[in-house]
């Protein structure tokens, strides 16, 4: 992919990485729940099982679309926040580029929970029932933090709406107005 200046000065980048049942998905919501009109959700989970029903492997064509759908909305003049399990030996070569070629503020967090919470969490999901514990266990990297240190880690300690105003105020979507339509 050739390497394009994103545009808008003014949108927000955010990056919600975190294994399986870290909260990545509830604070997204939340975060767009609370600014309203304007912020782009870009789901890994939507566009890798649901749009292409593709495995999450090295090289695969999830991550050039997840790279083209950001890149879409932030030039459209919306905030995005992406969010996924985002690998960082797999997706963090994607971020890195994403985040040298916007050129608005771009804010990365990792949503860090204990396996043994991960159980716990993943108990009360819908797909707990096809998921199991080997398949959690597979998935799970202990702080699989990408490469550049831009990352801010917010622990299992932190509630959801602990979260979500924490990550309002940082990245400023706090001080911003929504689109009226």
């Amino acid at each position: 992919m050739t390497a394009v200046t994103v545009e808008g000065p003014d949108t927000r980048l955010i990056v919600l990485r975190g294994n399986s049942a870290s909260g990545k998905s509830s604070v997204a919501d939340g975060l767009r729940e609370r600014f309203g009109r304007g912020l782009a959700l870009v789901a890994q989970d939507n566009l890798r099982r649901i749009v292409l029903r593709e495995r999450d492997r090295p090289g695969a064509a999830n991550i050039g679309l997840i790279d083209t759908v950001a890149r879409y909305a932030l030039d459209a003049g919306y905030h995005v926040v992406l969010e996924g399990l985002l690998y960082a030996d797999r997706y963090g070569d994607m971020l890195a580029r994403l985040r040298a070629d916007h050129r608005g503020p771009t804010h990365a967090y990792y949503l860090h929970v204990p396996f043994e919470e991960t159980l716990v969490r993943h108990a009360g999901k819908p797909i707990a029932d096809e998921v199991g514990e080997a398949d959690l266990r597979d998935w799970y990297r202990e702080l699989d933090l990408l490469p550049s240190g831009a990352e801010t880690v917010i622990g299992a300690g932190s509630g959801l709406t602990e979260t979500v105003d924490r990550i309002m105020r940082e990245t400023g979507l706090d001080r911003l107005p929504a689109r009226e339509h």
